[in-house]
């Protein structure tokens, strides 16, 4: 990997960092399971006296996201904060409700993972079924592992042929699931845009995620501030963009690729990784 070190965990890099921004799919869990190892180097990383920021491109807002880490094992207190691209969605979308005042609920059709409702709850939203009665499509998850991309193509059709704003909450296009890598919202929402609909895009690898991770920081100097992720498209080209130490782990949507796709990925998307990790371990 040209321009990139490789080291063998996460304890190499102690020294040179104060700060983490640590993705969570693909690097400290499946989806169902945490990584090997990758418990136990979380909590030495918080021992070692790092700040530790997880940052998630999950629709579901910042709590349910840090209640699953504790339900599949991880240790309360192995991380200082949390910020999803839900999270920054729902204030976002929170605010702007707020300054339409008493006009009545925008119609929303929700695109979410297994009936989440944590990207709308507390907002002024009617839930609709139909894209044709939607004044808005708020995207957070996808059911990729249970429906083909036609379903989607069907669902959103009417919406896009009125062309109504699609707010994309989880910009992956690729997801992990029980039955393998699938397509993430990220892909139904070019979907969406490729039909001519308008589409805004929430999370990495766009700037304001990390604006907001950044403050929630305190402001660190970037030198000392290093994104760990498995997707080079979203972590590792959004670490770069926001002028941040990146760091690449072998394990999540890479886990199959050979050396020379990881390169190809890397040209792409002029963006390779300052560190490669095998995997997120001491």
């Amino acid at each position: 990997m040209h321009n990139t070190r490789s080291s063998r965990g996460i304890q190499d890099l102690v020294d040179l960092f104060d700060c983490f921004i640590v993705d969570q799919f693909g690097v400290l869990h499946d989806g169902m399971r945490p990584y090997p190892g990758a418990v136990d180097a979380l909590v030495m990383l918080k021992r070692a006296g790092k700040t530790i920021l997880v940052l998630s491109n999950s629709g579901r807002r910042s709590a349910p996201n840090e209640q699953r880490l504790l339900r599949l094992g991880f240790q309360i207190g192995s991380w200082d904060y949390f910020l999803s691209s839900g999270e920054v969605a729902w204030k976002r979308l929170d605010r702007l409700l707020r300054e339409r005042g008493g006009a009545e609920p925008l119609k929303c059709l929700l695109l979410a993972r297994g009936g989440d409702r944590s990207a709308v709850e507390g907002l002024p939203l009617e839930i609709v079924d139909s894209g044709a009665d939607a004044d808005i499509v708020l995207l957070s998850g996808s059911m990729g592992d249970r429906f083909d991309m036609d379903h989607y193509r069907r669902l959103l059709e009417p919406a896009a042929a009125r062309n109504v704003t699609c707010i994309c909450t989880n910009p992956d296009k690729i997801m992990l699931t029980e039955v393998g890598p699938r397509f993430g919202a990220g892909r139904i929402a070019e979907v969406y845009a490729e039909m001519g609909a308008p589409v805004m895009r929430i999370g990495k690898p766009f700037p304001e995620i990390y604006q907001i991770a950044v403050e929630m920081l305190g402001h660190p100097p970037a030198i000392r501030t290093a994104c760990v992720g498995d997707s080079i498209e979203h972590d590792i080209a959004g670490g770069r963009r926001a002028g941040l130490p990146t760091v690449l782990v072998g394990t999540g949507i890479l886990d199959t690729l050979s050396r020379a796709e990881k390169a190809e990925l890397f040209r792409r998307h002029g963006a390779a990784p300052d560190y490669f990790l095998p995997a997120f371990t001491w």
